[in-house]
Formats: structure tokens, sequence, C-alpha cells
């Protein structure tokens, strides 16, 4: 399984070259998020999957990564080119990149 650090997520975002599918559940999502994301919780994932954006690799987030691993193998199985983002929202906030609230 693929996996990027939040920094060069972060210059992929700014480049408007990434594609951020965040995995948290709705709570979580509205404590925080990377602006531009796609909120498709892992909960709902199953049905929801349909609604994956048309990329042409998707960086699966969640809050520390683990969920987030489990998306993204999921989803290499099918075909689809997922990468991890190591450590998360966690690691996002804590290089002291911008979040959006509610």
């Amino acid at each position: 399984m693929k996996e990027i650090a939040v920094t060069d997520l972060a210059a992929r975002v700014k480049q408007g070259t990434a594609t951020i599918v965040d995995v948290r559940e709705p709570d979580e999502w509205q404590s925080e998020h990377v602006e531009g994301a796609v909120h498709i919780p892992m909960s709902q994932f199953m049905e929801r999957e349909g609604e994956l954006p048309d990329a042409d690799e998707l960086h699966i987030m969640c809050h520390s990564g683990g969920r987030s691993a489990r998306v993204a193998q999921y989803l290499e199985q099918k075909g689809i080119d997922a990468v991890n983002v190591d450590g998360g929202i966690v690691a996002w906030q804590q290089a002291g990149l911008p979040v959006v609230s509610g």
C-alpha cells in the first residue's frame, strides 16, 4: 500500500493535483477537515462507494491512519489507485496545515 506524508500531500493540494477522501465519522468531520476533501465515512463506505470522485489517485485520510489504510487497501484490491495519508488529520494539524471547522 502506498502512503504519503501530509507535507507532500499539502504541496499537491496547493498545486490542485490532490483528491482527498476523508473516511472519518460525521462528528470527527464537523470538528475539523481539510478544505475540499470529500467526506465518505468508513461506516457508510460500502453503500456510498459510488460517490468516490473520478481521479487518477485518491488520498485516503482518517484520524491517524488506521481506518484510511484499510480503505486504501480495499480500493487497491478493486483496482483503484489509493494512497493512505500517513498520520491522518492528526499529523496534518501537527504540521501546522490549515483545517476547516464546522
